[in-house]
């Protein structure tokens, strides 16, 4: 889940009008600055519950599983998960996106459902920069030069990691929470007792018993449902929602992945050295300056106060910031129309 470090030592929830959906619509996807972005049309949340096509594909390290929908020659948007979720977060997102004309390919993260080490020999690491490269593996095994990122937790981290690393091949920035990049050192301090209290799950897991309770059958589904239910206190989900999650919690890698992430965030794990240049970089906290829309869910308990301001500084281009009222933290799940107007007027700025 999200850098323990954006999260206000005030712990309180950010608050902010409601964005609006409604606009005319007119141009098509990708002219940026062309005129009005087009509107997307309202969908209620739930509306779909599967993607129509899915896809392996050999990228870098991986055996990368994802989803694809839209013309296969739109322009392109990536869209990013983050834990305890799976491709599923985005059902309603990507027909939207579609059917505006976008090719929208939304992949199983390193651990994940169907996406699979290549070799047995490969360290099941999570570090930010392994997974953000495991996106340009991706993106150029797809052949695609350019993509707008779109995600949310481990998927925010990722998308504002390529966006400050490798610009040229971002067109425009989702960022939900905004600024996620992890800086390991800060990660050693204490935050406040209530703060701290939020992040109960990544103290666990840096415990052998937290280990243990992830590769129990038994109890990892049930810990993931703890967690959706506290970061999500709004979203009336049923169970068939969760279950079709939950079946990409199954992946022999996955607590492996998890586990090493949580880790290796707090300084309590090693990365690996072939990614220390990446790292380096990413501890001077570069800036984003690709168009960016940031979005902030008020009821998710790691919103920071402030309306954005708190990372605002790290975003040097063309920006814009929305704070979604009454929605938790799996935002493109439970938001679909708002998180799929943001990636439109992203790519527009």
């Amino acid at each position: 889940m999200i850098n323990r470090r954006t999260f206000s030592k005030a712990v309180g929830l950010a608050t902010g009008a409601a964005v609006s959906l409604t606009g005319p619509a007119s141009a098509a996807p990708g002219k940026g600055g062309a005129g009005p972005a087009p509107a997307v049309p309202a969908v209620t949340p739930g509306s779909h519950t599967s993607f129509s096509r899915l896809k392996q594909v050999r990228a870098g390290l991986l055996d990368v599983g994802y989803a694809e929908a839209g013309p296969a020659h739109g322009p392109v948007v990536v869209c990013l998960h983050g834990w305890p979720y799976d491709i599923h977060s985005f059902v309603d997102v990507a027909p939207l996106l579609a059917d505006l004309g976008y090719r929208v390919i939304v992949p199983y993260l390193r651990g994940h459902g169907t996406t699979r080490f290549l070799s047995p020999r490969t360290f099941r690491n999570a570090q930010q920069s392994a997974i953000a490269l495991d996106v340009i593996a991706l993106m150029d095994a797809l052949k695609i030069e350019k993509a707008v990122l779109a995600g949310f937790d481990w998927g925010s981290r990722t998308a504002d990691i390529l966006a400050a690393l490798w610009p040229g091949r971002v067109r425009a920035l989702v960022s939900v929470s905004g600024y996620l990049v992890t800086d390991v050192e800060a990660q050693k301090s204490p935050l406040a007792p209530a703060a701290e209290h939020t992040w109960w799950y990544q103290y666990y897991f840096a415990t052998e018993r937290g280990r243990s309770a992830m590769e129990s059958d038994e109890y990892r589904p049930e810990l993931c449902r703890l967690v959706w239910d506290t970061v999500s206190p709004t979203w009336d989900f049923d169970e068939a929602t969760f279950q079709r999650t939950a079946r990409a919690f199954e992946n022999p890698d996955y607590p492996a992945v998890v586990i090493h992430n949580y880790r290796w965030r707090l300084g309590l794990a090693d990365g690996e050295r072939r990614y220390d240049r990446y790292e380096k970089r990413l501890a001077a906290r570069p800036f984003v300056t690709v168009p960016t829309v940031t979005l902030d869910a008020e009821r998710d308990p790691f919103t920071p106060a402030g309306d954005g301001s708190s990372y605002r500084d790290r975003f040097t281009g063309a920006y814009e910031h929305r704070t979604l009222e009454g929605i938790g933290h799996n935002l493109p799940q439970e938001a679909p129309t708002a998180f799929a107007q943001a990636v439109v007027d992203a790519d527009r700025l």
